[in-house]
């Protein structure tokens, strides 16, 4: 009775240390897989920081004017023309545009409507 108590004790003993062994397996696994994606966040968060700064630097006033600058094409009009936009009920309307009357410069010259762009819907 005594071998068979000791081999039911060591039996014991076997599938405890197993448990633990194995217990500490899964646990270094977790841990390498949680480096793994503290790798990777950083990695996104450095690319993110990145990207932000480049946002930054091309959105920046001094950047888009050296471009608009460095183009020839790149004409600044002579005069500027503010207009305000009030709300009534037939939609939004420009204040301060000029009526379109005819003139007597247009009646004379025989010009009868401005040119007006058109959206082309495909």
């Amino acid at each position: 009775m005594r071998l068979s108590k000791f081999l039911s004790i060591l039996a014991l003993v076997t599938c405890v240390s197993l448990l633990y062994a194995y217990q500490q397996t899964g646990i270094f696994r977790l841990a390498y897989l949680g480096q793994k994606k503290q790798a990777v966040y950083q990695d996104l968060l450095d690319k993110n920081n990145f990207l932000r700064y480049n946002i930054h630097v091309n959105a920046s006033l001094v950047n888009i004017g050296n471009r608009i600058s460095g183009n020839p094409d790149y004409v600044m009009p002579d005069s500027y023309r503010l207009v305000r936009l009030t709300s009534s009920e037939e939609g939004t309307t420009p204040v301060g545009q000029p009526a379109n009357k005819p003139t007597i410069l247009s009646r004379i010259l025989g010009i009868k409507r401005q040119a007006e762009a058109e959206t082309v819907n495909p």
